[in-house]
């Protein structure tokens, strides 16, 4: 085997969620990661459904899904299909190019230190050495990273310019200079929240592209990745929210005495004197962010979980008490709920379903529960399995977090009046799956909704509803389960509530 140089360091990769957590002393699920750079839930179009027809075929090379993905990419991208270069992520790219321009003797520059690592792991692979003197190829990350900065373009040429984060800046990028020896690099991994499929692109001019192609492995993405990537630019995410989310973390940080660098990108660079010593506080509160030259990089997630960032940069401990995380995934949905028992009310439910999650926040807000469940499933069947595994997720992380009831009050009761709807609820946490639902008017999956969260949660529920309006009805229903939730949950000293000194 070929040596490597004497100085040549491999690209290291984060730790895994299961070894942070244990250095942490918490469970894997609690852990925060804001050292990614990905989005913190896949897009709707990432379900077993988009990819059954590919796996139907699975035995098969990908051959027939190359000419549709490459098709989606130019369309989306504004340039012809012969443009288009495919690769594992931008990071089989990066390598590609690399080797495609140098080899032994030649020389790389890289632009706008510190900046991402693989660019020399690339070059010195191929066997090039660093440097500004007389360069074959330069590498630019446009925004960069890790500081998010959207700096000008060098001069040189052949330039490439990595765009992983190009979809946050609101701008055409360098799409329009590949005809003057720029290659573009892009990937589905960020805003396409695809890393895991690795899927990545080149774009190049004709010339270089068929070069470029011409040296690339024969299949370099999976056909399971190809029909994620299709289905994802079928319907492109909405990046507002995670930009406007950037700014108010932004904010937020430089209220509590940090300077963040303006960011173009879906993180925030924050310089500290000591970045390592940062990290390892904030890994004790559960979060871990990304140790960088001069400082750290955290992603931005949603309000919520940035909001646990911000507790613990100020010296505040996660919250104790009654609070879990869990993830349910079928092949029909993906939800992800945080739920803490011992809340103030404050409730988000996001699954796409509807009336059916708006009943969802009612039961969790008048539960005295924090909520956040989200997600999507198979809205084009309608709303029956989305809904159903919303309430069985909540079920889930209702029994997660009760661990072995020990201390509650145990039962509880409610009666709620809502205009024309009278609802009486009974509910029982002694860990038996039992449930009564009597509705005198249903809109369609109150009921099974209730049933399924009984079930999944280990509850005896009981309730009777009356009215003139389904929507009331149901309603009324599930804001009495709350109230009767709220009650049940109740500390009530520290003994195992039953005369069989179990649950």
């Amino acid at each position: 085997m070929k040596a490597l140089g004497s100085s040549y360091q491999p690209y290291v990769w984060a730790p895994t969620t299961i070894e942070l957590a244990r250095r942490a002393g918490i469970d894997p699920v609690e852990l925060v990661r804001f050292d990614g750079n990905v989005p913190p839930l896949p897009l709707p179009t990432s379900r077993p459904a988009t990819v059954a027809a590919a796996l139907a075929s699975v035995n098969e090379y990908p051959r027939g899904l190359y000419p549709v993905l490459t098709r989606a990419i130019a369309g989306y991208s504004g340039v012809e299909p012969e443009n288009v270069v495919l690769g594992a992520g931008a990071d089989d790219l990066i390598l590609l190019v690399a080797r495609a321009f140098a080899g032994p003797g030649d020389t790389v520059a890289i632009a706008d230190a510190p900046t991402y690592s693989l660019y020399r792991v690339a070059a010195e692979l191929a066997g090039a050495t660093i440097g500004d003197d007389d360069p074959v190829l330069t590498f630019c990350c446009r925004p960069n990273n890790p500081t998010g900065a959207l700096d000008p373009l060098p001069a040189a040429r052949p330039l490439v310019v990595d765009e992983a984060y190009w979809e946050f800046t609101g701008e055409p990028g360098a799409v329009g200079l590949i005809d003057d020896g720029v290659i573009v690099l892009r990937t589905f991994s960020k805003a396409f929240a695809l890393a895991g499929a690795r899927v990545g692109y080149a774009l190049a001019s004709v010339e270089t592209a068929a070069e470029l192609n011409a040296r690339q492995a024969p299949a370099p993405i999976s056909s399971l990745s190809a029909a994620l990537a299709i289905a994802a630019l079928a319907s492109p995410p909405d990046l507002a929210p995670m930009i406007e989310e950037r700014e108010r973390l932004a904010g937020e940080l430089r209220a509590l005495g940090y300077e963040p660098l303006p960011s173009h990108g879906s993180f925030l660079f924050v310089p500290v004197d000591d970045p390592q010593a940062l990290f390892d506080t904030l890994l004790a509160r559960g979060c871990a962010v990304r140790v960088s030259e001069g400082g750290i990089r955290i992603t931005i997630h949603d309000r919520e979980d940035d909001d646990l960032l911000l507790a613990a940069l100020r010296g505040e401990d996660a919250p104790s008490g009654r609070r879990v995380r869990h993830v349910r995934a079928t092949a029909e949905t993906q939800l992800r709920v945080r739920l803490g028992l011992d809340g103030e009310s404050r409730v988000r439910v996001a699954t796409g379903a509807g009336l059916y999650d708006h009943f969802l926040e009612q039961l969790a807000f008048h539960g005295g529960l924090d909520l956040v469940l989200e997600g999507a499933g198979d809205a084009e069947t309608g709303p029956h399995h989305t809904a159903e595994d919303a309430a069985l997720a909540l079920g889930e992380a209702l029994d997660r977090a009760l661990g072995d009831r020990r201390g509650i009050a145990r039962y509880g009761d409610a009666v709620v009046p809502m205009d024309d709807a009278l609802a009486r609820a009974a509910v029982d946490l002694g860990g038996r799956r039992a449930s009564s639902i009597d509705l005198q008017l249903d809109p369609g999956l109150a009921k099974h909704m209730l049933q399924s969260l009984a079930d999944s949660g280990r509850l005896c529920i009981h309730v009777e509803a009356t009215g003139e309006d389904a929507h009331h009805v149901a309603e009324a229903a599930f804001k009495a389960v709350g109230r009767a939730l709220r009650a049940a949950l109740r500390p009530e000293g520290s003994l195992i509530p039953s005369t069989k000194g179990i649950l």
